[in-house]
């Protein structure tokens, strides 16, 4: 592994900065021109025709029937799971790999994660690891699904769809309708992505995405819950928007919601993003292509799509042979003013998250070792 020419190339790619950025948006759209616009209508908080208009087209993009907006990824999350039925006191399957976000927003239901390991081809929640932990601790009752070590009932599986790759979603489908537990895609990273022809996002029951500022499209801060089930979208919004009983001038709630409603001037900001989408996919599959034939060539893995599907490459990233080459590629490109980072620490590492049940994440661990993410901007 020569890494002066791994700095040289990505450097190349990116001839106008001198620091290359991990993931950094892209503004050359109507941006400015709709922010405007919002301004100019006063209507900048969670009221005005951005929303509606970004909620549509978050719909048709997903190929859902109902799309909320929301102030982030982790709300969207939080408000997917309690659609999908999770209670306090509850249990909920889904993967250490992954952004904290995603068992923290198990967590703010009052529910609590149950760690699998993951695919080494998908990096995302194994079906394989699922059914084998059903197998060894499921209990079907009328009620549902029951983890018969903790007598508690298992409310949804939540597998998230690793730097935009889409996990095997017919085989873990196949395995939650076994066991009638509903599926809600955390597809926080896989805006544009696709399993067998359709998106990510669209499979389970509601799905949830994140616009912050590091991904390919953004609104600053901003979320997405999608559903195809509209009456689970209808109560989504409601939620979202505090419970509030429609009324032309009285305040009335009638249960517990949530303040996370999505801005107006986010919501334009997002718009104009979303209709560079395409292009901006083009980019950067074109970027993973000159990476994929570049890294071949140095002996280093670059890892891709698999058949059958399409990924965003939202975040695109090499395999290491072990460890200690990981650690030397990081600090090495990190001082040359080229920024990499490690995949995630494993959730059950923190504190907050080490009393959880779990499997033995042998591939997790396999993972946590030698996934490095790189430059991944548009060109």
């Amino acid at each position: 592994m020569d890494l002066f020419k791994v700095i040289y190339f990505i450097k190349g790619n990116y001839p106008e900065k001198e620091f290359v950025a991990l993931h950094e948006p892209t503004f050359n759209g109507n941006e400015k021109k709709y922010l405007t616009e919002t301004i100019d209508s006063t209507f900048v908080s969670s009221v005005g025709i951005y929303v509606d208009k970004f909620e549509d087209t978050i719909a048709n993009i997903s190929k859902t029937k109902k799309a909320v907006a929301v102030v982030n990824g982790t709300a969207a999350i939080q408000v997917a799971l309690r659609m999908a039925g999770v209670k306090a006191g509850d249990e909920v399957l889904t993967q250490a790999l992954t952004f904290i976000a995603t068992a923290n927003a198990i967590l703010y239901n009052g529910a609590a994660p149950i760690f699998l390991d993951v695919d080494l081809d998908t990096m995302g929640l194994s079906p394989v690891s699922i059914e084998s932990f059903l197998e060894e601790y499921g209990e079907l009752r009328e009620e549902g699904c029951f983890n018969k070590k903790t007598g508690n009932r298992i409310s949804a599986c939540l597998p998230m769809h690793t730097f935009g790759f889409p996990v095997h979603l017919d085989e873990l489908l196949r395995v939650c309708k076994k066991w009638s537990i509903p599926l809600v895609e955390d597809a926080a990273e896989s805006i544009g992505s696709e399993y067998k022809g359709k998106p990510t996002g669209s499979f389970g029951l509601i799905g949830a995405f994140s616009f912050n500022g590091n991904k390919i499209v953004t609104s600053g801060g901003g979320g997405a819950i999608v559903t195809n089930d509209e009456a689970l979208g209808i109560m989504a919004k409601h939620l979202t928007t505090t419970a509030k009983v429609p009324h032309p001038y009285e305040y009335a709630h009638d249960q517990l919601g949530y303040n996370f409603r999505m801005p107006n001037l986010n919501a334009a900001l997002a718009c104009a993003q979303l209709e560079q989408l395409n292009g901006f996919l083009e980019n950067k599959r074109s970027l993973a292509a000159d990476y994929e034939v570049f890294f071949k060539e140095q002996g280093i893995q670059f890892r891709k799509e698999l058949p059958g599907t399409r990924s965003n490459y939202w975040l695109m990233c090499v395999e290491l042979a072990d460890q200690k080459e990981r650690d030397l590629f990081l600090k090495t490109t990190n001082e040359a003013k080229v920024m990499t980072r490690p995949i995630w620490q494993l959730i059950f590492r923190a504190p907050m998250y080490e009393k959880f049940q779990r499997d033995q994440q042998l591939n997790a661990k396999f993972l946590e070792e030698r996934i490095v993410n790189i430059p991944s901007s548009v060109r």
